[in-house]
């Protein structure tokens, strides 16, 4: 029976069995959802319109007011608008990598999980798309409900992505259309970490060249990934399943004869939990680590911090404060006390915002 505030009736499908509470609910929660499509769509106009009159409002601002400082050489001169309003975005560079997200679990998650899935996919277009140092991303196995997703509840605003390609193949596919990519003119350059190895490792950097690597990345790999080289291909497992199908990425990769690794996690930090990420998080890791060329700020500036990771140089430090304090230098009671400030200090890493959603920019 339809409520007198205005909900959508919920309209159970015709069936031998009767729909459970949760189902009815879960059901009216999505009419709901539809129903408030086009007024989600009006309001989402309404804020861009504002967003650009504010935006030009600041323009018109900033160009009508000239300098202060007589010793500012642009003093006398009239700053354009484009000066004032539009800072000059550094320009990422591609670099011969390429990240392939494997979807091909779609039959086995739940609706809820692929939605997840759906939210991170769209977390590791955007780290990559704004970072300095962009790798080539490819989501491969894209179909089925993953697809449908996209293409309906999410307004196809992916096929606008710059610089990702969605394959219907498997990724044993995907990496080998990203060797084509990665070996055309326009394929990448040596820059970020990549460069400073490579000038390090003059000899390993022509050989890479015309090789590089396929790695499946899983935390039930054997293998440890030390470093990051030119013109190889890391795969990242698609896949929320709350450790339902453990081994399942590792399994599958050494069905299909492509090597695994693991990343370096438990070698730059002291975990409380298993050293088992969101995709999104692996890939973020990658994009970080193509910038700074170091493991443990990429791990210490993604991992999330419910994950307890803390820097095994950073604990060692926390541990050395509350020996100190042991050794009799203050009284018991502060000592306590600053041993929990040292702990509290030690594991509070930045978390990332999985959940983040963001629209497609060109």
């Amino acid at each position: 029976m339809a409520s007198g505030h205005g909900e959508p009736p919920c309209i159970a499908p015709q069936g031998d069995a009767p729909l459970s509470k949760n189902k009815l609910k879960k059901m009216k929660r999505d009419q709901e959802w539809e129903a408030g499509r086009e007024l989600r769509k009006k309001l989402r106009k309404e804020k861009v319109k504002e967003k650009k009159l504010r935006k030009r409002a600041a323009r018109d601002e900033g160009a009508s007011q000239p300098s202060l400082n007589p010793e500012d050489s642009n003093y006398h001169d009239r700053q354009t608008v484009s000066e004032v309003a539009r800072p000059h975005r550094p320009q990422n560079v591609q670099v011969p990598i390429t990240v392939v997200i494997d979807c091909g679990f779609d039959e086995l998650m739940q609706e809820n999980e692929r939605k997840s899935l759906g939210s991170q996919v769209t977390r590791c277009y955007s780290d990559n798309h704004k970072a300095p140092y962009q790798a080539h991303l490819a989501i491969s196995s894209f179909g089925g409900h993953l697809k449908e997703r996209f293409d309906n509840l999410l307004s196809g605003h992916h096929r606008s992505w710059k610089g990702v390609c969605f394959l219907d193949g498997d990724f044993v596919a995907a990496a080998a259309q990203a060797k084509e990519w990665m070996q055309a003119p326009e394929g990448g350059t040596l820059a970020g970490a990549l460069s400073r190895m490579s000038t390090l490792n003059p000899d390993n950097s022509s050989e890479e060249a015309g090789t590089g690597e396929t790695v499946y990345l899983t935390s039930d790999s054997p293998n440890t990934l030390s470093t990051l080289k030119p013109y190889s291909i890391y795969i990242i497992g698609g896949l929320v399943d709350k450790n339902r199908y453990k081994g399942i990425c590792y399994k599958k990769a050494m069905e299909a004869g492509v090597k695994t690794a693991k990343l370096p996690i438990g070698d730059y930090m002291q975990m409380n939990s298993r050293f088992v990420l969101a995709t999104n998080h692996v890939s973020e890791i990658i994009v970080r680590w193509l910038d700074c060329g170091d493991w443990g700020k990429a791990f210490d500036l993604v991992v999330p911090k419910r994950k307890g990771g803390v820097l095994k140089d950073k604990r060692s430090r926390v541990e050395g404060l509350a020996q100190s304090d042991e050794d009799g230098r203050v009284g018991h009671d502060k000592h306590e006390g600053q041993a929990d400030a040292s702990n509290t200090a030690g594991n509070d890493v930045l978390d990332s915002n999985i959940d983040e959603k963001v629209s497609s920019s060109p």
